[in-house]
């Protein structure tokens, strides 16, 4: 069963939270995907200067003002998709980065798609997850209680969870210390310690 908008809705630390342990689902012209989400990271409104939103509305963040339990995908480097969950109320913008996924099906696809072998590789940090599950800018905005990419419900108890600091975001100043990255713990999959 698909996760139910309500639950996009929820406060977004909280949904980075309960996401772990769903199982995200991309169905596309050469096969389905499948892996259970291991890694996100919470980006909490206008104020939190790690989020795209804290420079405001955007042709490119509009989709984090809309509703919640819609795909924001952007591109990093040039190069590399990253696929966010749109949580929280419309207008108040916010996201949850998916940053791993081990595979559960769909294996050889995402092989192919990576050209990489090792399973661990695979989808481990969010650029590579987004190339093996073929994922890509055109599906911003798309919504996650569709049919192309959707979140099922099955989750882990929140006792496996770890919460740290978010990666990458140095420039934040104090906002780059929230302790708003979660991880299960003990998985070989996570994309950083």
């Amino acid at each position: 069963m698909k996760l139910a908008r309500d639950f996009y809705a929820q406060p977004t630390v909280q949904a980075a939270q309960k996401l772990l342990g769903n199982y995200l689902v991309r169905v596309h012209p050469d096969g389905i995907t499948t892996g259970m989400i291991l890694e996100t990271e919470a980006y909490v409104g206008l104020e939190d200067k790690a989020s795209h939103a804290s420079r405001g509305q955007t042709p490119r963040t509009a989709v984090m003002f809309g509703p919640a339990g819609f795909a924001y995908v952007y591109v990093i480097y040039g190069m590399h998709h990253c696929l966010n969950v749109v949580t929280e109320p419309e207008a108040y913008p916010a996201a949850v980065l998916i940053r791993a996924v081990p595979p559960c099906a769909g294996l050889e696809l995402m092989q192919a798609r990576r050209r990489q072998q090792d399973i661990r590789l695979l989808a481990s940090g969010p650029g590579r997850l987004c190339q093996a599950f073929g994922i890509e800018r055109g599906l911003s905005g798309i919504d996650l209680c569709g049919d192309v990419l959707f979140i099922e419900d099955r989750r882990v108890s929140p006792a496996d969870v770890i919460a740290t600091s978010r990666i990458g975001v140095d420039y934040a100043g104090p906002w780059k210390d929230m302790p708003w990255r979660f991880y299960i713990a003990g998985h070989p999959g996570v994309s950083k310690r």
